[in-house]
């Protein structure tokens, strides 16, 4: 093959090795090393990491180090006299009191964040977007349950009053104990039926097909509140309270979601917090109501009370089985030495007739 001054320069180009770059250098040097001298590299490099830098000493304006201090500018500050300063320097300049008063400034940032947060609390519970039926509907049917709870509060507070003064305002203590009994049973009942509605509502998106169609995911949301809310009737009043407030805000958060993932309406997140809301002040309402009256009133019981009575009962049925299988042990002893006795007894009259 022919070769030109043009092409033995383009040839010589390309067998030309690149420059090496630093990195590449150094790990050249160090292949060519025996193991002493990278160990000692490693040392001196390790030594230098160790050693601080020169900016880390604090130095004066002579750029001493601290430790050899400038003796002539302390010999003068020191011959000096410090000059009063009044209108800057006073008890009151290093005082930092608790409720400072704020520039102009200020409380217009204050005032005007404080109406930001009121404007938005006020948007969230004018509820706009929220279909004008299902508003009034559902705030009716809150009312029941608030007006069970707010019952519950007065009627604790009659039979408080009545142990505190032997008097109530309304009833007598026999009768607020008696709508007490039938008050409670109605808010658990009405509760449980609240929260089955609840669940029967994504059933109802999911024929719908609203968001498309999720199958077991949307079916289950109905069935868990159903499966919760029921069971709290044959449940204590304070455990079956609690555990439809936990099951109220377990759905709560349920319907946010699925609002947010398009399986509701976007309104319904916003719409369920108010409700909730109004549910679970008036769960808290009855506990506390509840609350007031056990320490005043035998006949009232609390969950701990439910519990340790169950705990008698236990021992009770117990000692009746022990009690009966003694019993039961008793009698076939006494009926074995009855046995042996007729057999002895025959024994005899045989060998007397011989």
């Amino acid at each position: 093959m022919l070769r030109t001054a043009a092409s033995r320069v383009l040839s010589k180009s390309f067998t030309k090795a690149p420059p090496q770059t630093i990195a590449q250098r150094a790990a050249s040097t160090f292949r060519n090393e025996s193991p002493f001298q990278r160990s000692s590299t490693k040392r001196s490099q390790i030594l230098l990491l160790a050693r601080p830098a020169k900016s880390s000493f604090y130095a004066t304006e002579s750029g001493l180090p601290f430790d050899k201090p400038d003796l002539k500018a302390e010999k003068q500050y020191g011959a000096g006299h410090l000059k009063p300063h009044p209108d800057i320097v006073s008890s009151e300049s290093t005082t930092r009191h608790v409720f400072e008063a704020r520039s102009e400034q200020e409380t217009k940032k204050v005032k005007g964040a404080l109406r930001q947060d009121f404007e938005t609390i006020k948007d969230t519970f004018a509820l706009t977007e929220v279909p004008r039926e299902s508003l009034y509907i559902g705030a009716a049917g809150v009312l029941p349950y608030a007006a069970t709870s707010l019952s519950t509060v007065f009627l604790a507070s009659e039979i408080k009053h009545i142990h505190s003064t032997g008097q109530g305002w309304i009833f007598s203590a026999d009768t607020a104990h008696q709508l007490l009994d039938w008050i409670t049973p109605i808010q658990i009942g009405y509760g449980a039926v609240i929260l089955s509605f609840l669940g029967a509502i994504h059933w109802g998106l999911e024929y719908a097909g609203y968001g498309g169609c999720h199958s077991y995911r949307r079916y289950l949301y109905g069935v868990v509140p159903t499966a919760v809310a029921w069971p709290t009737m044959f449940m204590p009043v304070e455990y079956a309270l609690i555990t439809q407030f936990t099951a109220f805000t377990f759905m709560y958060f349920a319907d946010a979601r699925a609002a947010v993932r398009g399986w509701a309406p976007p309104w319904y997140s916003t719409y369920r917090f108010v409700l909730t809301f109004l549910v679970g002040a008036s769960i808290v309402l009855s506990l506390v109501g509840r609350g007031q009256i056990i320490n005043h009133d035998g006949t009232l019981r609390n969950a701990v009370d439910y519990v340790e009575a169950g705990k008698d009962t236990q021992w009770i049925a117990l000692e009746q089985e022990e009690k009966e299988r003694y019993r039961k042990l008793a009698e076939e002893e006494a009926k074995g030495e009855a046995d042996e006795e007729e057999d002895d007894d025959k024994k005899d009259k045989k060998k007397g007739e011989k």
